[in-house]
């Protein structure tokens, strides 16, 4: 199966003693592009989620959100630095004074001044938030998967559809090219008997004009490669996996031999299903810049 880079999932755990939250969405991007955002506390987990994300994502630009809120009271020590006020307060009474000012300090904005006050909270259990973190990162990952794959699939569908398209187009200018050589003939035969109505034609100066109009117009590799790059992209979708950067790669195998085909052809009708084949082969290419 196929994914798509583009995606969203979510998934909530909720216990007596806490509640977690982790939020995934994706659009594509060339390479992967992680990033997580995580309440500060728990940073020190970022790598360990990097690494849970990174086995089941290989591209797209990915964004992961992570609350977490413990619902038992924590207890927490207040701590009063009185050596950092008194040092405060000694250097706002020499501003005073250099500067012939009221010492209007209050407590209040004593208080708030860094380190007045210390906050210790409880060590937390790494190992029990580990274990919740991991069971609600990896269950928002099974969803984004199963969206990516959802979105995938129809992606699949759609490209094979435009594929058939294509080679329905390279069908006809396969039928149509040995019967631009005929008309060609036909054309140059009425203009010489039409010029020189009385004299005798000369049947191999035609064969060999014909001959190099048609090896000048012959889009006959080009067709088969075309054939080939289709099935190649076919066989790719059928078989799944990691296949966006291969068929973008092909996608563009496909314009080059459609503009070939273009710029050779001196038929209306040709040209016009070259451009039509120009036409589908970027809404391909579009599409497969969503896949991983």
């Amino acid at each position: 199966m196929v994914k798509s880079m583009t995606g969203f999932g979510r998934y909530e755990f909720n216990d007596e003693k806490c509640k977690c939250s982790v939020e995934i969405k994706s659009v594509n991007h060339r390479y992967l592009d992680l990033s997580v955002k995580m309440p500060k506390r728990l940073s020190f987990f970022e790598t360990s989620v990097r690494s849970l994300l990174k086995d089941s994502i290989k591209r797209g630009k990915v964004d992961v959100f992570i609350t977490f809120e413990e619902l038992e009271e924590q207890s927490v020590t207040i701590r009063y630095n009185k050596a950092v006020a008194a040092k405060y307060m000694e250097y706002l009474e020499q501003i005073a004074e250099d500067f012939d000012l009221e010492n209007d300090t209050r407590v209040s904005t004593l208080s708030r001044y860094p380190e007045v006050f210390d906050t210790d909270e409880s060590e937390i259990d790494e190992d029990a938030i580990w274990k919740v973190l991991e069971v609600t990162v990896k269950g928002a990952t099974e969803n984004f998967a199963e969206s990516r794959l959802k979105e995938g699939e129809n992606l699949k569908a759609d490209l094979l559809s435009k594929l058939d398209e294509m080679l329905k187009t390279v069908d006809y200018i396969t039928e149509r090219s040995p019967i631009i050589i005929e008309e060609y003939q036909s054309r140059m035969r009425a203009r010489i008997e039409e010029l020189l109505s009385d004299t005798q034609i000369d049947e191999n100066r035609i064969l060999t004009e014909v001959a190099i109009f048609a090896d000048k117009s012959c889009v006959d590799e080009e067709l088969v490669r075309l054939k080939s790059h289709i099935q190649a992209t076919k066989d790719a979708l059928e078989a799944g996996g990691e296949v966006g950067r291969k068929l973008d790669f092909i996608a563009q195998e496909m314009n080059r031999e459609a503009n070939t085909t273009l710029s050779k052809t001196t038929d209306l009708d040709i040209a016009n299903a070259a451009i039509d084949l120009k036409t589908n082969i970027e809404k391909v290419r579009e599409q497969i810049q969503n896949l991983e």
